[in-house]
C-alpha cells in the first residue's frame, strides 16, 4: 500500500457514509484522490496535488483508522464507533 493510499483510507471512509448504496458496493478508493466530509449531506471527492510537499503536509496530520471502525450518522452528526456490525445490521463491540 502506497503512502497516498493510506493518506486516503481515513478522508474516503467518509464518502462511503453519504452514499445511499453503502450495504451493497465495495468501497472504490482511488489513488490520487481526496474524499472529503463537510458536514450532513456535504461530501467531496477531488484529485490531490501530486508534490511531495502536499503529501508530507497531509501525512504530518493523519491518523490511521484502526481495523473494524464503523462510521454512521445520528441526527445530522458523523460518528465512529470501535466494533463490528452483523450481516443483520447488529453492532457488536471487540
Amino acid at each position: 500500500m502506497t503512502k497516498v493510499s493510506r493518506t486516503l483510507i481515513f478522508t474516503a471512509a467518509f464518502a462511503v457514509i453519504a452514499t445511499s448504496a453503502f450495504s451493497q458496493a465495495a468501497w472504490d478508493l482511488k489513488a490520487g484522490m481526496a474524499y472529503v466530509y463537510g458536514g450532513p449531506g456535504k461530501m467531496s471527492a477531488m484529485a490531490m496535488a501530486l508534490a511531495e510537499k502536499n503529501h508530507d503536509a497531509m501525512m504530518k496530520h493523519a491518523k490511521k483508522v484502526p481495523e473494524n471502525t464503523v462510521f454512521f450518522m445520528d441526527n445530522g452528526t458523523l460518528y465512529s464507533a470501535s466494533g463490528r456490525l452483523d450481516p443483520t445490521g447488529n453492532f457488536y463491540v471487540n
